[in-house]
């Protein structure tokens, strides 16, 4: 009835599961919100094949503390508050990206409301197409409804938070790139750069999916090894703990920054240079890092509609008011030039650049023909625009 509604009175459309986005897509003025926030059931269909069906309107903390019970663990994002459904149709670069790949790559099945109003549930042998595209390019092809997501047996992680300061040149933050290339898949690290005065520091949290503490320690080691870190604290916690229930707020579908990102296929003496410029520069920029690599790159890059299978690092620029869009793209250029791709969802104004960054050449020109067919009105274009 809502997809009736818009269609027939070509209001702009909506799409909320968590609202915690930061496009701006899951609200809108003088349209239509279709609000997935009550359909958040979590079920376990299968405990020996690990499969599960999430609904999306369900938040990430939500999720993992269902499955916590049952030993059971998903790679969803790093913040507790995150729906499913924006999530899970473009990506899912989390806490355990190295060891258990994007949240894409386990989606087995999904329930979808087309724009035309039919229910469709898409899987590889029923709708292939539906299923390739919602897996990294969702948002313009129908409204997910719920998904069937192999998990993980883990209950228990190693969880270390480190700090370095990093060097005029960027050199540890490249040696941070070249431990980060050979470390052990159990091994994902997230760096965030903020500038005191002159001299940046970073904060690194690394998670290895193991309770085992010589597996942690030996996965560890070579970061301790890099020059100006230390260790903070170091502990082995639930995986729940690291997307928890502490996040969850009411979100409203708008944020206050403005953000842009890029995929890195390294973290070489140029990029690692321009990373700190970027963050030294005049007006403050909040730089993260998130590795990349392992179980992230063992599927063929055609195999869903998120191709960027040889990266090894993803790089977001944030600003924060009163700083806007000036101050970031300034930021953004000092490294730009050694950007390789881009992820959908770490984007405040997406545009066509976005989408030819995050769907570069066969894999745009599939998106936008399945996008098409699927939804031949442009029901979704508000939602997702190319």
């Amino acid at each position: 009835m809502a997809l009736w509604l818009a269609r027939e009175r070509n209001l702009p459309l909506a799409v909320r599961s968590g609202g915690h986005g930061l496009s701006g897509s899951a609200t809108n003025d003088d349209g239509l919100v279709i609000d997935l926030s009550a359909m958040r059931r979590v079920d376990v269909l299968d405990r020996r094949t690990r499969l599960v069906r999430v609904e999306a309107g369900a938040r990430w903390a939500q999720v993992a503390q269902a499955l916590a019970p049952h030993g059971l663990a998903i790679s969803s994002g790093d913040h507790g508050n995150v729906g499913v459904g924006g999530l899970a149709t473009a990506g899912g670069i989390g806490w355990l990206v190295r060891h258990y790949g994007l949240t894409i790559d386990h989606v087995r099945a999904v329930e979808v409301v087309l724009p035309d109003g039919t229910q469709v549930r898409a899987d590889a042998a029923t709708e292939p197409d539906l299923l390739w595209v919602m897996r990294g390019a969702g948002a313009g092809a129908g409204i997910a409804v719920a998904f069937e997501i192999e998990a993980i047996e883990l209950r228990d992680v190693g969880f270390a938070q480190l700090v370095m300061r990093v060097d005029s040149a960027g050199g540890n933050l490249q040696r941070w790139g070249a431990v980060m290339a050979a470390a052990p898949r159990e091994l994902t690290t997230a760096v965030t750069l903020a500038s005191q005065g002159i001299t940046p520091v970073a904060s690194i949290t690394a998670v290895v999916a193991s309770n085992k503490p010589a597996t942690i320690q030996q996965a560890l080691q070579p970061l301790l090894d890099i020059r100006g870190i230390t260790v903070q604290q170091a502990h082995i916690v639930p995986y729940s703990n690291m997307v928890p229930p502490a996040h969850l707020h009411p979100n409203t579908g708008q944020m206050p920054t403005n953000t842009t990102n890029g995929l890195f296929a390294d973290i070489n003496r140029d990029a690692a240079r321009a990373l700190v410029k970027a963050v030294t520069g005049r007006d403050p920029v909040l730089i993260q890092m998130r590795s990349l690599g392992g179980a992230a790159n063992d599927l063929d890059p055609a195999a869903t509609a998120y191709p960027h299978r040889h990266h090894k690092a993803l790089v977001i620029a944030s600003t924060f008011p009163p700083y806007g869009r000036k101050a970031l793209s300034t930021a953004w250029g000092a490294f730009a030039p050694h950007v390789d791709g881009g992820y959908v969802n770490f984007e405040s104004h997406p545009d066509t650049r976005t989408f030819a960054r995050a769907y570069p050449g066969p894999t745009g020109a599939r998106v936008r023909e399945l996008w098409k067919r699927y939804d031949p009105d442009g029901v979704l274009h508000r939602s997702a625009k190319a």
